[in-house]
């Protein structure tokens, strides 16, 4: 009759579990670990929340210039301070507030919209558009206008924008993850740039 392959006198000692010392060694090597990856984290939390809102504050832009043609009307974008936060939408009754029932988007939290010298110079922005000036419309209550064609006008019924505008995203108090910019041309395109703290920008979109 053959043997069993596990002897029923194997100790005790040889089969224990972790001892107290190495569980206490594990859980300072998984700290220190955590403790290391947390600002990467962060960093990656940030840069997504950046680019969340420049992408919502392009959208709500697109949105309203294709409501414009489609309509064919002049249609305000709306940009209006709420709470610790900004709304941007499509006011579609040109009433000059935004009603619950238009599309709107808010920005809060750590990305929020930046009034102008806040982030790094545009010059690489102004210089991929021949130079010409821009406008800034973040950082303040303000609106646009797009036209039956979808071009952009100051507001209602004026004559056509000649230089663009730009809306910048970032966070006044903690910039480390660096900013966004919209820009809004003339002829109703958005482009969308990023910049690190401190530049140069670049155009992503």
């Amino acid at each position: 009759m053959s043997k069993s392959a596990t002897r029923s006198g194997t100790p005790r000692s040889a089969i224990a579990g972790f001892s107290m010392v190495e569980l206490v060694m594990s859980i300072c090597v998984m700290l220190i670990l955590t403790a290391l990856a947390i600002p990467s984290l962060m960093h990656s939390l940030h840069a997504y929340q950046l680019n969340s809102a420049a992408a919502s504050v392009s959208d709500v832009l697109k949105f309203t210039r294709f409501e414009a043609v489609r309509r064919n009307t002049q249609i305000n974008f709306l940009m209006q301070a709420s709470g610790t936060g900004w709304l941007v939408g499509t006011d579609s009754n040109n009433s000059g507030v935004l009603d619950p029932i238009e599309k709107q988007q808010f920005i809060a939290g750590y990305a929020t919209l930046l009034p102008a010298g806040t982030a790094p110079p545009p010059n690489a922005i102004r210089a991929s558009l021949g130079g010409a000036a821009l406008t800034a419309l973040s950082g303040s209550n303000g609106a646009v206008t797009f036209d039956a064609r979808g071009a952009v006008r100051p507001t209602i019924g004026a004559a056509l924008a000649i230089t663009p505008y730009v809306f910048y995203v970032g966070n006044a108090v903690n910039p480390d993850s660096g900013y966004r910019a919209v820009v809004l041309l003339p002829s109703g395109s958005t482009q969308i740039w990023t910049a690190a703290n401190g530049g140069p920008w670049r155009r992503v979109g």
